[in-house]
C-alpha cells in the first residue's frame, strides 16, 4: 500500500494487473498476448490482450474511486479498432464495480 503511493505508484500497480492477467490466462491454458497501444498524439492504453482473435483494453489507475473520464483512451482504442474490441477495463485498487460508459467497466483489481 505504502509503495502504491510513492512515484513508482502507477508502475508497480501496471506490473501487478500484467502479473495477475499472466497468471490467469496460464492457468487457463492460454498462451498470454499482451501488447500496449500508443497513437502518433500520445493516446495510449496501458495493456491490450490478444484472445479469440479480439482485443481487450485495459487501463490501470491507482484512483480507487472511479470515474468516466478513465476510460477515454479505450473509448479513442474502440473507436480506431472498431469490431477487433471487445469492452474494456479499467482496473483499480478500489472495491466497486461499475459501467464507465462506452462499454467500458471499472473492475477492483481483486476481481481479476
Amino acid at each position: 500500500e505504502h509503495a502504491a503511493a510513492g512515484p513508482m505508484g502507477s508502475a508497480i500497480m501496471e506490473t501487478a494487473v500484467l502479473s495477475e492477467i499472466v497468471k490467469t490466462l496460464t492457468h487457463r491454458g492460454i498462451d498470454p498476448r499482451l501488447h500496449f497501444w500508443r497513437t502518433a498524439a500520445g493516446t495510449e492504453v496501458d495493456i491490450v490482450v490478444k484472445t479469440d482473435g479480439k482485443l481487450v483494453p485495459i487501463e490501470v489507475k491507482l484512483s480507487a474511486t472511479p470515474r468516466p473520464a478513465m476510460a477515454s483512451s479505450i473509448v479513442t482504442f474502440q473507436k480506431d479498432l472498431g469490431d477487433r474490441t471487445v469492452p474494456g477495463r479499467v482496473v483499480h485498487p478500489g472495491d466497486v464495480s461499475l459501467p464507465l460508459g462506452h462499454g467500458v467497466t471499472a473492475l477492483p483489481f481483486g476481481n481479476l
